[in-house]
């Protein structure tokens, strides 16, 4: 796949305190992969690149508010979510306890998020993208290549790339800008979304890869 400005946009899934953080709320299940594939740092590579070179970066977040509660059936993950309060926010329109909470963006991430510049794109609510504007933001942009990272591996990040693919974008997913949750029972989802992205995405590179390319 090309790597280039006048096409090509950076998106990140969920660069949150409560997935990429150790104080985060799903640290326990999460925090090896990220440890392991350096996620944290091969995602602040990336945005580094991309601001250097004009790229776009778009950001899907993931954030439940009060009234989400009122659901009547969800899935395990979600289920889950919602008793460890994950994503966790106050209100679509207010802040109060928003700063430095799980929902928020990891510290190290804010000057590249907050620069005016990144679009960042109203929630998906469970998995993929069909739930927020993120598609129409890409679009609106003339995007039809994505270099695709963030978190979950194998839950928001395998839901978007599946997603874009049926929408016609094509999709690289940075295999080490990525991590995810290992289960006794369900097994590692790091690993099971590294498969199924051989399968269906353009490419799967390393940071070092597409930092290069977007660089050069």
């Amino acid at each position: 796949m090309e790597i280039q400005r006048s096409d090509t946009a950076v998106v990140f899934i969920d660069p949150q305190n409560d997935v990429l953080s150790e104080n985060g709320t799903s640290w326990a299940a999460v925090g090896a992969s990220v440890t392991e594939n350096g996620t944290v740092e091969n995602m602040e590579r990336i945005f580094q690149a991309a601001k250097e070179r004009g790229y776009d970066v778009f950001v899907s977040p993931h954030y439940f508010y009060p009234t989400d509660h009122g659901w009547k059936f969800n899935g395990p993950l979600e289920a889950d979510e919602f008793a460890t309060r994950t994503f966790a926010r106050s209100g679509p329109l207010d802040l109060t306890g928003f700063p430095g909470s799980g929902a928020d963006w990891l510290d190290r991430f804010k000057p590249y998020i907050g620069d005016g510049k990144t679009i960042v794109v109203s929630p998906h609510k469970v998995f993929g993208p069909q739930t927020n504007d993120l598609v129409l933001q890409l679009r609106k942009r003339g995007i039809t290549r994505i270099v695709l990272g963030g978190m979950m591996a194998n839950l928001c990040v395998e839901s978007h790339l599946r997603e874009f693919l049926e929408q016609g974008f094509e999709v690289a997913v940075v295999r080490d800008a990525t991590a995810g949750p290992r289960h006794p029972d369900r097994g590692d989802g790091y690993e099971a979304a590294i498969i199924n992205y051989r399968f269906l995405a353009h490419e799967v590179p390393s940071t070092t890869e597409v930092v290069t390319r977007m660089l050069r």
